[in-house]
């Protein structure tokens, strides 16, 4: 095996181990009722904080393989909800962050191209607009709940046409989902955990 390299290599390893102990932390907080009681601007910033450290660790390649065979593997736009829209998500927050709450952010396509045409926000909105809703359920074992939500895309991206990501994805079930779904998709990395 001369040549090959061993995965995580030492970077990666403290990399990852920084990435998923924080996000687990925000995990842990933000599927509790007692979270979403708390003022907007503080859940706001943990969920900003998910989306970073979850479009961070989709840069780890056994992470992209990952993505990949649930395209194949899950049901239909499971991979693209997993990445393509959880990426998006976390470039608007991270490219236009004049906001204080889920419910106020927001993008045209105007704004998005101010500079550029063409970069990752305007890719994603271009290749999503108008496409039909998708619909999801979660379990939530201590309440023994499912959840129903439905993750919207704009139906037109045009002009100063605001688009408002909680029109796409509602803040508390639409946050519940997503953390969940990041969660079971950086679980296949995990070999244990430790309290």
């Amino acid at each position: 095996m001369e040549g090959s390299v061993l995965r995580p290599n030492k970077a990666e390893t403290q990399f990852l181990n920084m990435s998923y102990n924080k996000f687990y932390d925000v995990y842990e907080e933000a599927v509790t009722d007692e979270f979403w009681q708390k003022d907007a601007l503080y859940r706001f910033s943990k969920i900003n904080t998910a989306f970073s450290i979850y479009a961070e660790l989709l840069n780890y390649e056994p992470l992209k393989w990952v993505i990949e065979a649930i395209k194949k593997q899950r049901p239909p736009m499971e991979a693209e909800i997993g990445s393509d829209l959880f990426k998006f998500i976390r470039n608007v927050l991270a490219h236009f962050p004049y906001f204080e709450s889920w419910n106020d952010v927001w993008v045209s396509k105007s704004i998005v191209n101010w500079n550029k045409p063409g970069l990752t926000i305007d890719k994603f909105l271009t290749k999503y607009a108008g496409r039909t809703e998708v619909k999801y359920r979660f379990w939530e074992p201590d309440k023994k709940q499912m959840t129903y939500l439905s993750i919207n895309f704009p139906e037109t991206y045009s002009g100063d046409t605001k688009i408002y990501l909680h029109t796409i994805l509602s803040e508390k079930d639409g946050i519940k989902f997503s953390l969940m779904l990041m969660k079971q998709i950086l679980n296949t990395q995990v070999e244990e955990i430790n309290e």
